[in-house]
């Protein structure tokens, strides 16, 4: 049985959604950017992270 958020919880989970979006766009950006190889890897596996991060903040919505 699926257990009841709060509104302050919902809300705080819209935040933290919103955030990571946030970063997705900035790291992809910043990679797309980028010229040094390794620092182009770091910023596309952070913005992975984020992606992953965020689809289970999103799970918690279902």
């Amino acid at each position: 049985m699926p257990q009841q958020i709060s509104e302050m919880e919902l809300q705080n989970l819209r935040q933290m959604i919103g955030a990571h979006d946030t970063c997705i766009k900035k790291l992809e950006t910043y990679a797309q950017q980028c010229q040094d190889p390794a620092l182009k890897q770091m910023l596309q596996k952070d913005a992975n992270d984020a992606k992953a991060n965020k689809q289970k903040l999103m799970s918690f919505l279902q």
